[in-house]
């Protein structure tokens, strides 16, 4: 099986272990400690809020830095350098955890945000120099895949800790798992292209995303793929809130039920990554950006319109994850392919940044539904499904290519 490939297994590995230790130690603190003596000043929610913000700010800010420096410098060095730094940041995490001191805990996970910012650009820009121009499609199938997977674990695994809590399980786990990531990215080999110092660059984001889109103008399709890529963490946001919202309002689900929901979503979206990558195989497939975000608005215009019974509900909500899995792969497999060079890493840069502003636009239409409508989850479902009909025009008008393949694909 290709996944276990040697050339792959490193970076799909490391992948996996940094987004688990980034999600296992933000959870261990929503579910743990929020049981300490907080400050006068800080609400449990407050530092829920505080603790999630620390792991994505960083991008609003850092993502044209992260970008130069998959340029710059050799990008296995970076990612490296990042997951070194990580043991003593979580090193600092088990201090806040034997002290319970909670201002230190939140501050390593701005750290670990400042630091899996840092080397994003650097870790996506790989998949290429690892898998050529033929294995950007099954390598960031399984890359995503593998991302989704160590949401989910180490989500459910934070809460399984938190009811049998034993510090010191915990710290093995941080320390442990971030010495395991260093050691496996220091064993990623990858043919990279020279390091380019002679382009000018800029650190401001606003001037950087300008700049960027101006770039991307001139490649083919690359702002639509990086426009999709962002509208696919737009919807994911808007579902994930609202599933907290409808699975409590309309099912009286409990809060283990509701996570249950959450983890079906993630498994979806995890598959749907998956069977992207293969079903592209050497090939990018965009026929299958239209295929995904059809699917997802057919969904949601079932969650819409219609009262399901709760395990329908799960069956529609893991369809709606699956399909944003065949929509997202495509979006990154053009933006790996399209003959950047070293200019790669300042997109992904772009995307990342891009990719903020559109949680951040998901938070917002949530909170202005939910506030104009008195928490109609129906209503929420409402909007996702105008913005993803909204997505799909702008894919039929942009380009005729998109539907001649997706035609073509239903065909066989």
């Amino acid at each position: 099986m290709q996944l276990f490939r040697s050339k792959w297994t490193p970076l799909f590995l490391s992948n996996f272990l940094g987004v688990y230790n980034d999600n296992f130690l933000k959870n261990c603190i929503i579910f743990i400690a929020v049981g300490w003596a907080l400050p006068q000043w800080m609400t449990q929610s407050q530092l829920i809020s505080m603790v999630s913000a620390s792991l994505v700010v960083p991008y609003l800010f850092l993502s044209p830095l992260a970008g130069r420096f998959a340029v710059i410098y050799s990008k296995k060095k970076v990612f490296i350098l990042c997951k070194l730094l990580e043991i003593p940041v979580l090193v600092v995490a088990c201090v806040a955890f034997y002290f319970h001191w909670v201002m230190l805990a939140v501050f390593a996970v701005l750290v670990m945000g400042i630091l899996s910012c840092l080397y994003s650009p650097s870790k996506y820009s790989l998949i290429r120099d690892i898998g050529g121009e033929h294995g950007v499609s099954f390598g960031s199938g399984v890359f995503e895949m593998m991302a989704f997977l160590g949401i989910l674990i180490g989500t459910v695994s934070a809460s399984i800790v938190s009811d049998v809590y034993n510090q010191w399980v915990v710290f093995s786990i941080y320390i442990g798992l971030a010495v395991l990531g260093f050691v496996v990215t220091r064993s990623i080999k990858a043919v990279e292209l020279p390091e380019d110092e002679s382009k000018e660059g800029t650190l401001n984001p606003i001037r950087f995303l300008i700049d960027s889109y101006r770039f991307a103008r001139s490649h083919a399709s690359v702002n639509n793929a990086i426009f999709g890529a962002s509208a696919f963490w737009l919807i994911g946001g808007m579902l994930q809130m609202n599933l907290v919202i409808h699975c409590k309002h309309v099912y009286q689900a409990s809060n283990t039920t509701t996570g249950m929901v959450m983890a079906c979503a993630a498994i979806g979206i995890a598959l749907g990554c998956w069977a992207a990558g293969k079903i592209s195989g050497k090939e990018v497939k965009k026929g299958l950006i239209l295929i995904g975000i059809m699917g997802m608005s057919l969904m949601f215009i079932v969650l819409t319109f219609f009262h399901l019974s709760l395990w329908f509900f799960i069956l529609c909500v893991f369809v709606v994850a699956f399909m944003g899995g065949l929509f997202q792969i495509p979006c990154l497999s053009i933006l790996q392919n399209s003959g950047l060079g070293r200019k790669l890493g300042d997109m992904i840069g772009y995307l990342n940044l891009l990719t903020f502003i559109f949680v951040l636009l998901g938070t917002l239409f949530f909170s202005l539904t939910t506030q104009f409508t008195s928490e109609n989850s129906y209503a929420v479902f409402g909007v996702i499904l105008a913005f993803c009909i909204f997505v799909t025009f702008w894919f039929f008008i942009s380009s005729p290519v998109y539907w001649k393949e997706t035609k073509a694909m239903l065909r066989r």
